[in-house]
């Protein structure tokens, strides 16, 4: 154990990501008590699963729309005051949130109006945050080990989250679970505020952002490395990670259960998304991790068709733990081998594009997957999403690890290595 932990840790040797990781994860914690609740909120006030695709359309969809723009101010302005920023955005919108519960006074449109702008604010939020990392960690050697374990993060914060909002939503109801989220955004600011970065060198900057969006569809054209990656995140957004969007109605109606049992299956989902995270933290550097994101992809639809059919409570979360291990990788992995590849000047409108292709997908799968469930049922919605998955695995075997991947393997390295000296 004294071996792997340095290795596995070794990222929190940089004291500015060791206070973000810290911050972070608190932070994240809320966040999904925050999710976890206004889903089950949704759900009792409706009983419908295409209203739970509303929501998730709702916060996601805003981010979809401007996360291009989001890329840009990323890559113009100060990464750190923008997060900042964003994160006491966030605070206000949770603020906000908790006092419409609270009141008791409440209907469906007004809990999506205040999703929207938490879309919104995560338009700006994702393209800053992933290329903050870069500057967070001095050992450039320990930048994949510190974007792995960014993720860590949400995945750990997943695992806790579910449980506790639905815990707390069973004892004290979804007004002190959005309450707890606002406070929890305290750990993140104050992590922000200790922190001791160089001073900014403003980017002067005069073209226009029409010219600049155009800049990164042309860069992303001519990176194959980075845009067949994001062409499979696209894809699984859009058929397969929208999986989520039924879990209340499994929660409530298969497994005949109330908030607590909805938090359980988000946990076991998150708790194999921890064990997939720590995997990936732990492979070696010159692990191919597109051959990782394949395989795992392939684990994704198998847990997915799995947990479909399953009436067995303590069977169906052996399953979800599957379903979490390779839902990981979707994120975490494409993350890492966009942030590896792309230049330090494209770094924010690249992370855009990656936010584009989740945030876009994901809510227009979501209100696909709830019009589907409507039509054949959520078992049966869920299992096709799982044959979805293994359809791409497929599909994307060949051109992620087929032939001309070998041949460019050698030059992906070499350009990974470029790109670290160039940091």
């Amino acid at each position: 154990m004294a071996i792997t932990a340095p290795g596995t840790f070794r990222a929190f040797r940089n004291r500015n990501y060791a206070l973000y990781f810290s911050g972070q994860s608190i932070s994240q914690i809320g966040t999904w008590m925050q999710r976890t609740a206004v889903y089950w909120v949704i759900y009792s006030l409706t009983h419908s699963s295409m209203w739970l695709g509303i929501t998730i359309f709702a916060t996601q969809f805003p981010s979809f729309l401007l996360s291009l723009y989001g890329g840009i101010i990323s890559d113009r302005y100060n990464r750190y005051k923008t997060l900042l920023i964003t994160q006491v955005a966030s605070m206000i919108q949770a603020i906000m949130l908790a006092i419409l519960i609270l009141t008791g006074h409440y209907v469906v449109w007004e809990i999506l109006s205040l999703s929207v702008v938490l879309g919104i604010i995560n338009a700006f939020d994702v393209p800053v945050r992933q290329p903050l990392v870069h500057e967070l960690v001095k050992n450039k050697e320990d930048l994949p080990n510190a974007l792995a374990l960014n993720s860590s993060m949400n995945n750990f914060a997943r695992l806790v989250g579910p449980a506790l909002s639905g815990i707390v939503l069973k004892q004290f109801g979804a007004g002190i679970c959005f309450t707890l989220n606002a406070v929890s955004f305290v750990a993140v600011i104050t992590s922000l505020l200790l922190m001791k970065l160089p001073t900014y060198v403003p980017t002067h900057v005069k073209t226009k952002l029409g010219t600049e969006l155009k800049e990164g569809f042309t860069y992303l054209k001519n990176t194959p490395a980075i845009s067949m990656v994001l062409l499979l995140l696209t894809l699984t957004s859009l058929f397969v990670l929208p999986y989520n969007t039924l879990l209340p109605v499994f929660a409530k109606v298969i497994f005949a259960g109330d908030a607590a049992t909805f938090g359980y299956i988000q946990s076991f989902i998150g708790g194999g998304a921890v064990l997939g995270t720590f995997f990936l933290a732990s492979l070696k550097p010159d692990a191919d991790r597109k051959l990782v994101l394949l395989i795992n992809t392939f684990i994704l639809g198998v847990g997915l068709i799995l947990f479909s059919h399953v009436s067995y409570f303590p069977l169906a979360m052996a399953f979800a733990v599957l379903v979490g291990f390779g839902t990981m990788s979707q994120t975490t992995i494409c993350i890492t081998l966009v942030q590896v590849n792309s230049d330090k000047n494209m770094r924010g409108r690249v992370m855009s594009y990656v936010a584009v292709a989740y945030f876009g997908m994901l809510p227009m799968g979501a209100l696909l997957i709830g019009a589907v469930s409507q039509r054949i049922g959520a078992p049966n919605a869920i299992m096709f999403q799982g044959i979805m998955a293994i359809a791409i695995a497929i599909l994307f075997f060949r051109v992620l690890s087929g032939g001309k991947f070998k041949k460019d393997s050698v030059a992906l390295e070499e350009a990974e290595d470029q790109v670290i000296e160039k940091i």
